[in-house]
């Protein structure tokens, strides 16, 4: 069980990284990235205090941990250059906050964010059919989310990823301890949003793929 979409009290979450860690280990979890709220203004300071300590917060609880950010709100004209400065300093993973339908993201992010070719876009809302084709070309990874709200257009997302090979990811989007679900109520969740059982070894197989390329 793997979550690639979390954030500790460095942007909107509740824990400090090391116990944020410790209790995705004891809830199951072999995987993580911590992947802050960022823009341009935060993101040498975010992974500047994330990037050093996530080997040794990774290996002192027997589990896999990734530097990343979420880029959150940024500008759709701005968000190919962000995505470029998170890996110039170090991010393991570079999530996008896409365009849910429960808060005001501005149009264009999703496909500004493909365009960049993140790893993940989550939350992608109402995601049009030509973006998810887009996904698919460019190996960037829809997800699938747990949290509620965010988690409304999850059967929309599924569908068209299916329909175009686009990737899926399944995250909690934790922000404290009680976001972290169980591995039988993320597999819940999942066949929610009309996934079948394949489809949802294959969104696992997918988040190990993206940790694999990060940490290899």
């Amino acid at each position: 069980m793997m979550d690639l979409h979390t954030h500790t009290f460095f942007s909107d979450g509740e824990l400090v990284p090391a116990e944020l860690v410790r209790r995705a280990a004891v809830a199951g979890y072999r995987a993580m990235a911590i992947t802050d709220h960022a823009d341009k203004s935060n993101i040498a300071w975010l992974l500047a205090n994330i990037v050093p300590v996530v080997d040794e917060l990774g290996e002192a609880n027997g589990m896999q941990v990734l530097a990343g950010v979420e880029l959150t709100h940024v500008a759709p004209a701005a968000i190919a250059d962000a995505a470029r400065l998170a890996r110039d300093h170090g991010a393991e993973l570079v999530v996008v906050h896409g365009e849910t339908i429960v808060e005001p993201v501005m149009p264009g992010t999703n496909l500004a964010a493909i365009k960049a070719g993140v790893d993940i876009l989550s939350h992608p809302g109402l995601i049009t059919p030509e973006e998810v084709q887009l996904a698919a070309e460019m190996g960037v990874c829809l997800e699938i989310t747990t949290r509620k709200g965010h988690s409304l257009t999850n059967g929309h997302v599924a569908k068209l990823a299916h329909k175009y090979g686009a990737k899926l990811v399944i995250n909690n989007d934790a922000h404290g301890p009680g976001d972290l679900v169980a591995a039988e109520q993320m597999r819940r969740i999942a066949l929610g949003a009309a996934m079948t059982e394949e489809q949802f070894l294959q969104a696992q197989a997918n988040s190990r793929a993206l940790v694999a390329r990060a940490k290899g």
